[in-house]
């Protein structure tokens, strides 16, 4: 069975829920498009790959026009823009070519765990990216408020140990949040509603996973 969709996150907003006002995240979750069934026999696993998005045509590679062949309509003007793949653990119900909806695998209630990548903070310093509390402006100095400090000893072990916390690219990074519960499912519209924050910009491709 399957217990994984696709969708694409929106802004945030509040419900009420059971009374109380509730911080939301609202996505966007159009019916995913199955577009490869892998087999125990012939890939060594069952899985399903999921499509969703669209994407021209013509912006399409010809390798992936090969792929979707089977799904692809005579005149269809777009193709899948994302493909994720859904292991399972036994012969999928679904063939290439069907449709998967948020409300076919979700219900209101439901408890999920989502994965997507989280937004770019570019190059940061150790005070905003591990949140050191940095040196005094006073005793002699000025400038190390925002400094890292001491790497390490010297001679022994003479060298920087691994996992030192310094400066560096922040964010942009796959991240999942567990224990999300679904406050609302709009079938008419395709869209959800997940109980508090998920990583990620708006736009961003979202994996909701039913735990």
């Amino acid at each position: 069975m399957i217990n994984t969709i696709l969708a694409e996150k929106g802004k945030m907003s509040q419900a009420f829920v059971e009374g109380a006002r509730t911080p939301v995240t609202k996505l966007k979750a159009d019916p995913c498009v199955v577009t490869q069934i892998k087999t125990l026999d012939k890939d060594g696993y069952w899985a399903i790959q999921l499509g969703s998005g669209t994407k021209k045509i013509k912006n399409t590679t010809k390798p992936l026009l090969g792929h979707f062949k089977k799904i692809l309509q005579k005149d269809q003007k777009t193709a899948p823009h994302n493909l994720r793949e859904v292991k399972l653990s036994e012969e999928p119900a679904f063939k290439v070519g069907d449709l998967l909806s948020a409300s076919d695998v979700l219900k209101v209630g439901d408890f999920v765990a989502v994965t997507a990548v989280s937004k770019g903070k570019g190059f940061a310093g150790v005070v905003k990216r591990h949140h050191f509390a940095g040196g005094p402006k006073t005793h002699g100095q000025s400038d190390r408020l925002r400094a890292p400090g001491s790497i390490g000893q010297g001679t022994t072990p003479g060298r920087v140990y691994k996992g030192k916390r310094m400066a560096g690219r922040m964010g942009n990074v796959t991240i999942t949040t567990k224990n999300l519960q679904i406050v609302k499912i709009d079938k008419s519209s395709n869209q959800l509603e997940i109980k508090g924050t998920i990583p990620g910009r708006v736009g961003t491709l979202v994996r909701i996973t039913k735990i």
